[in-house]
């Protein structure tokens, strides 16, 4: 199974099928149903938290036949595409010509924008408006801005455009006054775990929740990564998947394995953990994948340190006693001592990705926090 299969055979059909984003739901779905929809919208946030996703419902919806109307407004408390009707179904086959989708990152110059503005003048083909989703949009050039700038100030009644967008710092500013902004956020864990866990009984395969746990930990707030990680793990074809088989098949270390590392820091016993490091190393797992749980260990252990009641934000999906142990450790640093560790280990983190040998930046990182007082 690719494991993309999952997160596009489940791609949300309508806005209630959207997780973690109901403040941008809630708030199109009821412009919607007042036929207040503006020409051009601007979505902004982490990969993978929806946004190409709600940019595709609203196209599909502000083109839905269903559209409520008169009194008919009054009895809905938003507006959902009906999924039926022919622009629904065309929409959803992937077959409207007035649906254009267009990717930032290789069409960005003022050429393929001009093109873009060209096409606008033309009427529908068939549905009432011909929609334009640009993706990255932060990628197009001085140029290419300038351009859509000018269409944007002056759209055509039947275009609406919906730029999408990851760092939104590099959009210049006369973009986005010109749309109304959405902020999209990471999604909560709970609510990733949950989707999973369905996802998994549409699919009747049976995981442990300690897994899925994991999987919603390793998207870092992407709901499209964490479905993407969940495909990769079904791909196994084994129907009962227990928190082993995810660890093997992503690369990923137990929290003890973690902790060990910890403990040898906080007793200076650097050969220990350099020796620990390369065993981890030896059996195939991802040290880059190793570095961020070291340093979201250590963060949590900060955390911890300043106060416990804290562990309801930065440890939640920690048990009592695995949090009971994080403080322990962090009763064996200083405050100084524990910062120094964390930015170590941040930098660490960023080199090993590039490193010829990925376990040098940690032992580099390990002897000088086992050196220092």
């Amino acid at each position: 199974m690719n494991n993309l299969v999952i997160y596009r055979k489940y791609r949300p059909q309508n806005f209630s099928d959207v997780v973690g984003q109901e403040h941008i739901v809630r708030t199109l779905t009821n412009a919607l149903k007042m036929g207040r929809v503006a020409h051009a919208y601007l979505f902004t946030g982490p990969r993978g938290t929806g946004k190409t996703t709600v940019a595709r419902l609203l196209a599909k919806a502000v083109n839905c036949l269903s559209r409520p109307s008169g009194v008919e407004k009054e009895k809905k408390k938003g507006f959902e595409p009906c999924n039926r009707c022919p622009a629904c179904q065309e929409i959803n086959q992937g077959r409207s010509l007035d649906l254009i989708e267009i990717d930032a990152a290789s069409n960005r110059g003022i050429d393929e924008i001009r093109e873009l503005r060209d096409g606008i003048k033309f009427s529908p083909s068939k549905l009432q408006y011909k929609v334009f989703i640009i993706d990255e949009v932060h990628q197009l050039t001085k140029e290419a801005f300038n351009a859509l700038l000018k269409t944007l100030e002056e759209p055509p009644a039947h275009a609406i455009f919906i730029l999408a967008t990851t760092e939104i710092h590099k959009v210049p500013q006369t973009i986005i006054s010109r749309c109304q902004k959405f902020d999209f956020r990471k999604v909560p864990l709970d609510k990733i775990i949950g989707r999973l866990n369905w996802l998994a009984e549409q699919e009747k395969v049976k995981i442990e929740p300690e897994a899925l746990e994991l999987i919603a930990l390793n998207g870092d707030g992407s709901i499209r990564d964490s479905e993407s990680l969940l495909g990769q793990v079904m791909s196994m074809e084994d129907e009962n998947i227990t928190l082993k088989e995810v660890q093997d098949i992503l690369g990923v270390i137990d929290i003890s394995a973690v902790g060990k590392l910890i403990d040898f820091l906080a007793d200076k016993k650097s050969g220990e953990a350099i020796a620990h490091i390369n065993q981890i190393a030896n059996e195939g797992y991802d040290l880059v994948q190793y570095a961020k749980s070291l340093v979201n260990y250590l963060r949590k252990m900060l955390m911890l340190k300043i106060d416990p009641n804290l562990a309801k934000l930065t440890a939640a999906e920690l048990t009592k006693e695995q949090i009971d142990g994080i403080i322990r450790q962090g009763e064996k640093f200083s405050p100084v001592a524990l910062i120094k560790t964390i930015h170590l280990f941040i930098e660490a983190a960023n080199e090993v990705k590039r490193a010829d040998f990925p376990q040098l930046p940690l032992e580099l990182a390990i002897v000088e926090c086992c050196q220092s007082n």
